[in-house]
């Protein structure tokens, strides 16, 4: 089980990156806190292009680097952490995208993001 996890992660996080870099690049635009991009030199596309490139980094890093997977695991956790308040930013402020276009909708996506530090911590150890 926890291999199918892993290689789940591995391969969502492969398909995240690439997806940030191409069809969906407007979407994860909209979970770019404000906070992160009002006052300094970074803006929306280049905080989405470099997590893109990220999280394709993982997933690779999952498939091919077995000697370093708690490290692996445990560097997915924390991004998974780090990338949260992007989340809630989206649910605060509203904003539309992936399909969540209601308060409801992103509300309860946010529960889906601790199962996600978990699976990464678990599948890895």
């Amino acid at each position: 089980m926890k291999t199918f996890v892993r290689w789940s992660l591995a391969l969502a996080m492969v398909f995240a990156g690439v997806s940030h870099l191409t069809f969906a690049r407007r979407d994860f635009q909209a979970q770019v806190p404000d906070a992160l991009v009002e006052r300094g030199p970074l803006d929306r596309d280049l905080v989405v292009v470099a997590s893109g490139v990220v999280e394709a980094g993982f997933g690779i890093a999952l498939l091919t680097l077995p000697r370093e997977r708690r490290r692996i695991g445990a560097a997915l956790a924390a991004f998974f952490i780090a990338i949260f308040p992007g989340n809630i930013d989206q649910w605060r402020k509203r904003r539309s995208a992936f399909g969540l276009d209601t308060d409801r909708k992103r509300l309860v996506r946010l529960f889906f993001q601790p199962a996600l530090v978990a699976a990464a911590w678990w599948s890895t150890r």
